[in-house]
């Protein structure tokens, strides 16, 4: 018997479809800086938030 998805992979494959991402961010790699996947933005290895437009990656 096969079981029902649950809704959060329901509510992820409605976006998916109408082309919007749906997977966790994090901070890119630029060289030995993370790099803002929003604004580009270069940090040191410590940051946790850009200082640039405050995006935060998804916990």
């Amino acid at each position: 018997m096969a079981s029902a998805p649950r809704s959060d992979e329901m509510f992820d494959e409605f976006l998916s479809q109408r082309g919007h991402e749906v997977d966790d961010v994090g901070w890119e790699e630029n060289y030995n800086k993370k790099q803002c996947p929003d604004c580009g933005g270069l940090h040191g290895s410590s940051a946790s938030e850009c200082s640039v437009c405050g995006w935060t990656p998804v916990n």
